[in-house]
């Protein structure tokens, strides 16, 4: 490996713990992003020569630091403020902050609960916590998400501009705003593995590259707040949905629904760590009732518990939905527990709640809903009206994938109609 590789691939890895450390120097994470690139920049120059150090992270945290030392110093009104509190130049240290006994002190937290802060839109939330956090480039993010790079870069630049106007401090909220606040991290990991999961839209169905990043933000974000109940719960159900990427596609990655998967292909490992993780958050809960990601956790454990697709408990699915509609009411909820009935007490049963969402705004362009009520009329032998759905659900989908996949149920289920 040369020098300016190693260089790259440490910076890849330790570049959210150096951002994070010179942001409690500076206070903004856009100088401290800066300040990172420059010490990069600098180890491009020196290590080629020098060679690498022995501790390459080290070297590029202390380069990076001392930078913003020199930057602060240069600052008059913090020279004014200095010779106020005496504060020692060589060990900045963060304004004090309220004790609590849940404070958490930790660079790389306080880093993310910024990148997340709600004062951002959804997507600036996403950008920046992947560009800071996950270590991607600005064209990383934008072929992640179909996105123009100037677009993605200019949403970087705004979130940046936003947080330093709005004071946002580089802290982990405590008391009661951290809970609030603690959703928006779990929303925008989540997110970003969903996108990876199943892709909104594009060549691919599934982009593992984003399902890796959220899992390895959730696992950090476990080790750094053990005590949070919903943080395991995220973690278990990204670590038992994760189990299944391999299964979810053909060679040539055409999507593979969940009954026609091959449960040998699932990752045995990767379902352990999401049964421990749902262990957890169980025992952190302190007896109270599970959150949505435990809740959504628990789902997934169903069918992962499964030997066969047709062994299954549904039921158990559809109880568990019910409780999820309770506690975040949507009509995507209730359109998955529909098809937990459906499969529970039969397709009728099914299609009767799938007909009481047809009026709901929020599923009008959805394409599950004309592809879940396509799957049920076939299933009663209703081939015609099954085809008009799927082909319905084939032009709202902005997937190609799960494009050809609806356009070859609506297919089959025209010829079984035309033979019925």
């Amino acid at each position: 490996m040369t020098a300016a590789s190693a260089v790259e691939a440490v910076f890849r890895i330790e570049s959210a713990r150096i951002i994070a450390g010179v942001t409690r120097i500076v206070r903004d994470v856009g100088i401290a992003e800066e300040l990172a690139q420059d010490a990069l920049v600098a180890a491009l120059e020196q290590w080629p020569e020098s060679g690498v150090p022995e501790k390459p992270g080290a070297w590029l945290m202390a380069t990076a630091k001392h930078r913003a030392i020199d930057l602060v110093r240069r600052k008059e009104t913090y020279a004014r403020k200095l010779a106020e509190v005496g504060r020692d130049l060589e060990d900045v240290q963060p304004p004090p902050e309220p004790s609590d006994a849940d404070d958490i002190d930790d660079d790389l937290l306080r880093l993310m609960f910024t990148a997340c802060h709600p004062v951002l839109s959804t997507e600036a939330r996403i950008a920046l916590t992947l560009r800071l956090l996950g270590g991607l480039t600005t064209e990383e993010i934008a072929r992640a998400f179909l996105a123009a790079e100037p677009t993605v870069a200019q949403r970087i630049v705004r979130a940046k501009r936003t947080l330093a106007k709005a004071g946002v401090p580089f802290e982990v909220p405590y008391g009661p705003e951290r809970a609030a606040r603690l959703s928006s991290v779990l929303e925008v990991i989540y997110l970003v593995f969903n996108e990876g999961y199943a892709a909104t839209a594009g060549d691919d169905w599934v982009r593992p590259a984003l399902c890796e990043d959220a899992l390895r933000l959730g696992r950090v974000l476990a080790g750094l707040m053990p005590k949070e109940p919903e943080v395991h719960g995220l973690v278990a159900l990204l670590e038992i949905q994760a189990s299944r990427t391999a299964a979810r596609t053909t060679p040539d990655g055409a999507p593979v629904l969940l009954a026609d998967q091959n449960p040998t292909r699932w990752n045995q490992m990767l379902i352990r760590r999401g049964f421990a993780a749902l262990g957890r958050a169980n025992a952190t809960s302190g007896g109270g009732a599970p959150g949505p990601y435990a809740l959504q956790a628990a789902i997934a454990a169903c069918h992962a518990q499964a030997v066969r697709y047709e062994e299954t408990d549904w039921s158990a699915i559809a109880t568990l939905y019910g409780r999820l509609a309770v506690l975040t009411p949507s009509p995507v909820v209730d359109l998955n527990r529909a098809v937990a009935i459906s499969m529970a007490e039969g397709p009728e049963a099914g299609l009767a709640l799938v007909d009481a969402l047809a009026a709901e705004p929020a599923l009008k362009e959805y394409h599950l809903l004309p592809s879940v009520r396509g799957d049920l009329l076939a299933r009663l032998g209703r081939g015609a009206e099954a085809r008009a759905e799927f082909e319905r659900a084939a032009s709202l989908t902005r997937n190609e994938r799960e494009r050809e996949l609806l356009l070859k149920r609506a297919q089959e289920s025209g010829r079984s109609g035309r033979s019925g």
